[in-house]
């Protein structure tokens, strides 16, 4: 008996509660209010959907307002999307949806994508268009909706096994990624490939890079203050295989990856290098910006920096290092790896360190150690040699492998980040040239 009461009681409330909000009005000072009057949508490759942005529409009239129309006042012809409280305006039957209905006190959600036609410029272009709300009284209000599109070449799972060249004045978007057979060079000048997530290169041959820029395929934001450009982990970034030799990498930035570089192992040879890099950068990586194994690489005039595992680390082989900076400032996580790792084994493997060499280069970070040299096995080789270098670590008392070296202070609370021109945190922005009161002049990448 008391449930039958009680749904009774609860239906008759829900009759009253839809009574009161049933009365709408038709008068032209009743209005929609907006969260925001301009939707702004981050940079879109055109022809690859876009991001699902939003904004509420509120009625905060005493009595209850009628939609004839949502509209697109463009139609069709600008690629926007929309979806209004769950009705799609179908841009196949005129980009309207009609008959809407928001009750007093009420709100409703609208949904926007865009998927941009090509507009065949080299610069990113101007979209806009307005979302045309009107109202049963005839009165028309309208949100604006707003995009840059940019025109990009579309890679999918690229599979290069001959002698190739990319090279492009647009955008070159990757998904899958890009493999390199062992008996083909690809060679990539003067583009900038955004890689889509879990896409990277696999090397088995040889990569040649010049004048190139490789991040993320991510053009919009995290937060209002955060693009995903500043934000690790998003791509795969580069993997040469034992059977890959020659590498040369010039005037090539590698950003936002999960691993920037990664070498295997394979028999040192003095006559092949296995990687070259020269006026190049590796930085924010999710994983170790580069690692290398039992490999003869070198590097001059390179920056590598912000990593959550090391920056630099060398397990064995022979790497040569002149005038570069190592800055270790990864900003997430506790317990972030060291700026330089340098060791003669690699987990149950001895991988003889024949030779680390690092000049006129600096090494610094949060912590009060950034310099790691570790060795397992005394009779493996192990020989590294530094000289006229800045290096955050405790004074080493060897003139014979330490020439020239100034050593900085671990208790110097700001780290580092006194010889930089910008080490910002909260907004992840970082210019590692050297500021013009810093002691470590003559030395680094800059």
């Amino acid at each position: 008996m008391m449930k039958r009461i009680f749904l009774f009681l609860s239906l008759l409330a829900a009759l009253v509660a839809c009574s009161d909000n049933d009365s709408f009005t038709s008068s032209p000072s009743a209005r929609l209010t907006f969260s925001v009057d301009t939707v702004k949508m981050d940079t879109v490759f055109s022809t690859v959907a876009s991001s699902t942005y939003t904004f509420w529409v509120f009625n905060n009239a005493s009595d209850g307002i009628r939609l004839k129309s949502v509209r697109l006042r463009s139609g069709n012809q600008t690629g926007f999307r929309v979806n209004v409280d769950g009705s799609y305006l179908d841009n196949a039957l005129g980009s309207v949806a009609n008959d809407l209905e928001v009750r007093k006190g009420d709100s409703i959600r609208v949904f926007v994508e865009l998927t941009a036609p090509e507009n065949g410029m080299q610069e990113p272009q101007l979209i806009k268009d307005d979302l045309v709300f009107t109202l049963e009284s005839g009165v028309e209000q309208r949100v604006c909706l707003h995009s840059y599109a940019w025109d990009a070449i579309q890679l999918r799972n690229v599979r290069v096994s001959r002698d190739s060249v990319i090279s492009s004045s647009k955008p070159i978007v990757v998904y899958g990624g890009i493999r390199v057979d062992s008996a083909a060079t690809l060679t990539i000048q003067g583009a900038s490939l955004y890689f889509h997530d879990k896409a990277g290169i696999d090397v088995y041959g040889t990569l040649v890079t010049q004048d190139v820029q490789l991040r993320g395929d991510r053009l919009d934001h995290m937060f209002d203050y955060l693009p995903y450009d500043r934000v690790s982990g998003q791509w795969r970034g580069l993997h040469f295989y034992s059977s890959s030799f020659d590498n040369s990498l010039i005037n090539t930035e590698i950003r936002n990856p999960e691993d920037g570089i990664l070498i295997d192992s394979a028999l040192v040879s003095p006559d092949h290098q296995r990687l070259y890099m020269e006026r190049s950068v590796i930085h924010n990586c999710k994983g170790s910006a580069l690692k290398s194994l039992n490999a003869y690489i070198g590097l001059l005039n390179c920056q590598i920096s912000n990593a959550q595992d090391d920056c630099l680390a060398i397990y064995g082989g022979v790497a040569i290092f002149d005038h570069c900076t190592i800055a270790q400032f990864y900003p997430f996580v506790g317990g972030r790896g060291a700026a330089l790792r340098f060791t003669n084994y690699y987990n149950d493997y001895d991988y003889p360190l024949l030779q680390m060499q690092l000049t006129n280069s600096i090494v610094t970070g949060y912590d009060a150690d950034v310099v790691m040299g570790e060795m397992r096995d005394s009779t493996v080789a192990y020989q590294y040699y530094f000289e006229n270098d800045l290096l955050r670590t405790p004074e080493v008392t060897d003139s014979t492998r330490f020439v020239n070296i100034q050593w900085e202070e671990p208790k110097d609370s700001t780290g580092g980040k006194k010889h930089f021109v910008l080490i910002d945190e909260k907004n992840l922005i970082y210019d590692f040239h050297l500021d013009s009161l810093s002691t470590a002049k003559g030395k680094g990448c800059y």
